[in-house]
């Protein structure tokens, strides 16, 4: 294959990277202090009152502490959220903070809203936050995620992690586009029209809104989500296999599934058809995947599939349950040969002890003593520390997905699990069919000095553009195969997007300077 050397990459002025929302919470691994005061000291049941009613917001001051400052705000909105999280014993539930709710225009490190999470199921806390940290790593559009302590009126509350809201910011800075239709998986269990599977129920949008909610379109018109749904149940194999690029931006959907194969991050759309979001991109005319609720991860929701998480089949595609989008990918020849691509990559780069284990060892040295000092927590200290390096057994109060409902040890669970990948999976003879929404490989992500970009054959009708954040063009080349090296050391940090244009699509990936 041959390699191409470009080493003067245009420079862009620091002015048009004006700070990033989240930077100051998300931007560095850091626990948050979070004083929340309520106005009525009935505020408790208040807030129950209206999770089982309306949802509203309650007002209340909030005082929040970070690395960068400490920032006061008056009038913000709290309320409960979550479903199975509820059932965290005790009164520690998590919650939601609205930071313009009462007041029009305020904000939080310029974010309208932040997620508190509650630790369900994880007696080590960081299920959640490693998850995400590799999906940002790995280019997979997912939330980030931080720490906080939490007190409710002087009251210590507990532990919790701090989640990115999923939202117009969230589009704006993650793709660069934030004007399309946003529609989130509901939380129902079960099956039938009620859970979020991506089966074909009609033309009507009725029929759809249980099991789907759209978040953002100032029309409300379903008619295109619910077209691309009846392509990915109704076209024929061979219109799925050529025509599903145009449709859904492929290649991070197949490196999204992937991840969840190989942290078996099953309470998802593979198994539980939950804890996802469809974001229509009006610039690629294509659906884009966002992962949402992955504090399961690492075998921890198994919902009855039998055998041990460490050895779940890389192919999985839901089992019995309908799961149509990733069941007729997996039973494609071209697309299958795309996921397994996948999955190696990601094993090389993310999923393996060498990377995982010191970064593990990090995230438990910085909040053990905040852990230590959570006396809402759902497990014992002494299950926080074994937990990182053995299995629960009996999964403790929340249960688990491994054999006897146990929590599976984070270290042992990541060895294991690759070595039961390198049984099943050759990946030095891994070939991928070209798929031709897969045109563009981008790595590393995020990248300090030399990027490599993988074009794929046939590149008469190609052209590549790489843009700031705020659409300042950075390079371009055209008609272009094999590996490019672009030495981007003088780039200025921030988000860059790298669009590939071909006769008849146009697709995106989004990169990080750091």
């Amino acid at each position: 294959m041959r390699s191409l050397l470009f080493v003067a990459p245009v420079l862009i002025s620091t002015a048009v990277l004006a700070q990033t929302e989240g930077d100051n919470v998300f931007g560095t691994d850091q626990i948050l202090q979070v004083d929340v005061a309520f106005y009525s000291d009935g505020f408790w049941n208040e807030l129950l009152t209206e999770y089982e009613g309306e949802q509203n917001y309650i007002p209340a001051g909030i005082t929040i502490t970070s690395l960068d400052g400490v920032a006061q705000l008056d009038s913000v909105g709290i309320r409960l959220k979550g479903n199975s999280s509820m059932n965290h014993p005790g009164e520690k539930k998590p919650f939601k903070v609205d930071f313009n709710r009462f007041i029009s225009g305020q904000a939080y490190d310029l974010l309208k809203k932040l997620n508190f999470n509650n630790g369900f199921k994880d007696p080590t806390f960081v299920r959640e936050k490693i998850f995400y940290d590799v999906c940002a790593e790995a280019g997979i559009l997912a939330p980030r995620a931080n720490f906080a302590e939490v007190t409710f009126n002087g009251e210590p509350w507990g532990f919790y992690t701090v989640v990115e809201q999923i939202d117009d910011q969230f589009l704006d800075r993650s793709i660069g586009n934030d004007d399309g239709m946003l529609f989130k998986a509901g939380s129902n269990f079960g099956q039938g029209s009620d859970e979020a599977s991506l089966v074909y129920q009609g033309p009507s949008q009725a029929d759809y809104g249980d099991a789907y909610e759209l978040k953002m379109n100032d029309l409300g018109d379903w008619s295109d989500f619910i077209e691309f749904i009846e392509f990915i149940n109704n076209a024929s194999d061979a219109d799925f296999e050529s025509l599903i690029g145009t449709h859904l931006d492929l290649q991070p959907y197949l490196r999204s599934a992937a991840l969840d194969n190989l942290f078996a991050n099953l309470d998802s759309y593979t198994l539980s058809a939950r804890n996802y979001y469809l974001y229509q991109n009006t610039t690629l005319g294509l659906w884009q995947w966002i992962k949402w609720d992955c504090n399961e991860t690492f075998g921890s929701y198994a919902m009855g599939v039998p055998g041990s998480m460490t050895e779940l089949d890389l192919g999985f595609d839901g089992g019995n349950f309908d799961r149509p989008l990733l069941q007729r990918m997996l039973a494609n020849e071209a697309l299958r040969g795309a996921y397994d691509a996948e999955l190696c990559a990601l094993r090389e780069a993310y999923f393996n002890s060498d990377y995982l284990e010191p970064r593990l060892d990090a995230l438990k040295a910085l909040i053990q003593a905040s852990v230590t000092d959570d006396d809402n927590k759902m497990y014992s200290n002494a299950d926080f520390n074994a937990n990182f390096d053995s299995d629960l057994g009996g999964g403790g109060p929340g249960g688990g997905g491994g054999p006897g409902g146990s929590l599976y040890g984070l270290k042992p669970f990541v060895a294991d699990r690759t070595a039961f990948l390198d049984t099943q999976l050759d990946c030095s003879a891994v070939q991928v069919p070209l798929v031709e929404s897969a045109a563009l490989m981008l790595y590393p992500n995020p990248v300090s000095n030399l990027l490599f970009l993988e074009f794929g054959a046939n590149p008469s009708d190609k052209s590549i553009q790489i843009f700031s954040a705020t659409g300042q063009l950075a390079w371009e080349q055209r008609s272009i195969t094999g590996t490019v090296q672009l030495d981007v050391s003088a780039w200025p940090v921030g988000v860059y997007f790298a669009v590939i244009q071909g006769e008849s699509s146009l697709r995106s990936q989004r990169f990080v300077k750091e």
